[in-house]
């Protein structure tokens, strides 16, 4: 055990030498003056340190230098390796985002001057891609308060289209094995042992850690499952907000993991957890909520949702790590450490209280079509953090055809309509008994699709709401006949049937429901 510790030690000494002589090297220096480049540039340059790279905003154009560093999880121990992982990052992420990465350029010296693109043999490698102005960070759209709810939903949908654009095959689904998901996460906590009592408790530490042990080893099934799913897929890796912009008016994604495949051969819910983590890390769990909601209606894949605890934590997890890895670089100041330590401080808390679970509960959603259901089902869904689901989008996933195009009658058939239902039941079951609270978003115009979800909740003790929309028959008319962009294929025609089939609520009913009229300006208030 000594051995190792002290192996540990150096490795450790090595790695904080390696970081110094990249930081303070003659190269970083001269990429921070205009003479380096053959093209103008804003001055003064900008350089933005990480623990892996030194990031040079020139005012067109960015340029990255990977440090000459080894983390285990990362290794640009050589020049061939910074060159080959440049190569990846630059082929990766020109699928994502094309208007941003442009090609990687060698750098040759000249006596005590080095040049890009010079001649002769190259001493180092940088990638070049265009700049978009800071300001379009999703990051720094939320700073400023500029980030909207459309930007989320927008982004939910971005990702749930780049997650069925990736690759998947029997190689990269054997990153779904329990044993190298345990092995990665294991790692963060080997790494992070030395931050206890300086950025985390010791409680906090062995908490969070037999969290994810006991997960792992419980849910074993659930794993082999996701991977039979073919939900194990080459995914982004580190997708939160400043690895997102706003630019050329649409999302971009950028910044993709390129130097560990087991950061980047993941589930895709490992990616949709680092973004609703970001969020929620910044205070805005109802934004988490939105893109969490957008991306499993455009997907489909509500089952994912049972392995986001695990993946949320480990994300936090990650994030504490990255900053805690601060503390060790000499290039960075006092006071910027002294803030490493509590932005570490805060993720390592969020990670933990991720492990902590609580009581569902269920709501169904009940009214004509246009009564405004899901407007007040998504405002619900945001202020309690619950999972929402339209039976809209449980019809057509169900039928095997995107929620987005217009159904047939086919799809509305009572034989379909009575699968939405259970389908929709199950999804409500099976999401509960891991602790999310969910809303069930359909007309539920009739007692017999009422009473398998009421005898549900009353069997299992799980809290039961029911609400009920309404609207009057001009008010329902326009709202149908005004929707755009939206997953409901109801039409006007359809009311007067509905109408004349919808079954009041019955004395047993009548405790669990609460009546909203939409048309009512003040309506959120009735919520409560």
């Amino acid at each position: 055990m000594l051995n190792r510790e002290s192996k540990r030690d150096r490795d450790r000494t090595n790695i904080v030498l390696q970081i110094m002589s990249v930081a303070l090297s003659p190269l970083v220096k001269q990429m921070q003056t205009p003479e380096f480049y053959p093209h103008p540039v804003r001055e003064p340059i900008q350089l933005i340190q990480t623990h892996a790279s030194s990031v040079f905003l020139t005012g067109d154009y960015v340029y990255k230098l990977k440090k000459s560093v080894n983390f285990g999880f990362l290794d640009f121990s050589s020049l061939d390796k910074r060159q080959h992982f440049l190569n990846e990052e630059l082929r990766m992420n020109r699928v994502i985002a094309p208007d941003i990465y442009l090609e990687v350029l060698p750098i040759t010296q000249t006596g005590d001057r080095f040049i890009l693109e010079g001649t002769g043999n190259p001493v180092e490698y940088v990638l070049k891609m265009n700049q978009f102005p800071q300001e379009t960070l999703l990051l720094n759209l939320f700073e400023r308060g500029k980030l909207t709810e459309e930007h989320i939903e927008e982004l939910g949908k971005v990702v749930a289209h780049f997650h069925s654009q990736t690759i998947s095959n029997e190689y990269i689904r054997s990153f779904g094995e329990i044993d190298k998901i345990k092995s990665a996460i294991d790692e963060n906590y080997e790494r992070t042992k030395k931050y206890i009592g300086i950025a985390q408790t010791q409680k906090q530490y062995q908490e969070t850690k037999k969290f994810t042990d006991a997960f792992l080893f419980d849910q074993k099934a659930l794993f082999k499952q996701r991977q039979d799913n073919d939900k194990i897929r080459e995914c982004h890796g580190d997708l939160h907000l400043k690895n997102i912009c706003f630019w050329h008016d649409k999302i971009q994604l950028f910044d993709r993991i390129e130097f560990n495949e087991s950061f980047r051969f993941v589930d895709v819910m490992y990616d949709v957890a680092f973004t609703v983590m970001d969020l929620d890390a910044r205070k805005k769990k109802d934004f988490g909520n939105l893109f969490l909601n957008t991306y499993i209606e455009q997907t489909g894949d509500w089952e994912g949702l049972q392995v986001l605890p695990l993946y949320l934590s480990r994300q936090a997890y990650v994030r504490a790590k990255v900053n805690s890895l601060l503390l060790d670089d000499r290039a960075i100041s006092e006071e910027d450490k002294q803030s490493a330590i509590k932005i570490a401080a805060d993720y390592y808390r969020l990670a933990w209280e991720y492990t902590k679970t609580s009581q569902g509960q269920l709501i169904l959603m009940s009214g004509l079509s246009g009564s405004g259901k899901s407007t007040v089902a998504r405002k619900l869904a945001k202020h309690i953090n619950a999972i929402h689901i339209r039976s809209d989008a449980v019809r057509k996933h169900l039928a095997g055809i995107y929620v987005g195009d217009r159904a047939s009658e086919e799809l509305y058939t009572p034989q379909m309509s009575q699968k939405t239902y259970a389908r929709l039941l199950e999804l409500g079951k099976m999401l509960i008994s891991q602790g999310f609270s969910v809303i069930l978003d359909a007309k539920y115009d009739r007692q017999n699709l009422r009473e398998p979800a009421i005898n549900y909740a009353q069997s299992n003790n799980i809290p039961l709401r029911i609400i009920y929309c309404t609207a009057t028959i001009e008010v329902l008319r326009d709202r149908i006949s005004q929707r755009t962009n939206d997953i409901s294929d109801a039409t006007v025609d359809l009311l007067v049937r509905q109408q004349a089939t919808t079954e009041p609520f019955s004395e047993r009913e009548q405790p669990y429901v609460t009546t909203i009229n939409t048309t009512d300006p003040d309506w959120v208030s009735q919520l409560n």
